[in-house]
């Protein structure tokens, strides 16, 4: 399995993005194997998400409606961070089937490829909704404008992404750097680390 292209992936999470918005369907499967379909995979719980979160900002509904909306966000959140750790494992597997062993003084990164492809997805999600917000026919011009903006520096800002975390896995497939799993550890989930739950248990 060759070294995942970080720019490649991007441009597939902003498309699929664009195809679920249009589509108004997140559920629709893609057809990316291997290490590009768990990135697209990670990709539809962080659109879930992101829309979970605009409903949590209502004022028109009801306190019930906004809890149910709080849970959807603690569930999906969670599964978001568990496809993180799964892209991880997907590489530490691809790595040890290559054969490549890190180098004795091999660095290790400020994060790792996994939670990189995670802001990468959150921007793709960004970046389609500020592009949005700056063709909306009912908004002022200078809202318009602002919004443009901004979505030329997010564009930028993943593309910048894309080309560090390039040369992260470059550096991965080379022995220059190397892989370590520490997990989440989400204790609001859990019913035996949340005293929350557990106190009333």
């Amino acid at each position: 399995m060759p070294k995942p292209d970080a720019h490649a992936l991007a441009e597939l999470q902003l498309d699929l993005v664009r195809r679920w918005h249009r589509l108004d369907d997140p559920s629709l499967p893609h057809d990316e194997p291997g290490f590009a379909g768990a990135v697209l995979d990670q990709q539809r719980y962080n659109y879930w998400l992101w829309h979970e979160e605009d409903e949590a900002r209502r004022t028109d509904v009801s306190d019930a409606e906004i809890a149910r909306v709080k849970r959807a966000i603690d569930r999906y959140n969670q599964q978001r961070n568990d496809h993180i750790e799964r892209l991880d494992e997907v590489l530490l597997s691809q790595l040890a089937a290559e054969g490549v062993e890190a180098a004795a003084d091999a660095r290790l990164h400020t994060e790792t490829p996994g939670s990189a492809f995670d802001r990468l997805s959150i921007g793709a999600l960004k970046l389609f909704h500020m592009e949005e917000e700056a063709s909306r026919a009912d908004a002022a011009d200078e809202h318009r404008h602002k919004a443009a903006e901004k979505a030329d520096r997010l564009r930028r800002q993943r593309r910048d992404l894309a080309e560090a975390l390039d040369r992260l896995l470059s550096d991965l497939w080379s022995g220059r750097a190397r892989l370590e799993i520490y997990r989440q550890f989400k204790m609001y989930n859990d019913p035996a680390l949340n005293p929350a739950l557990y106190r009333r248990g």
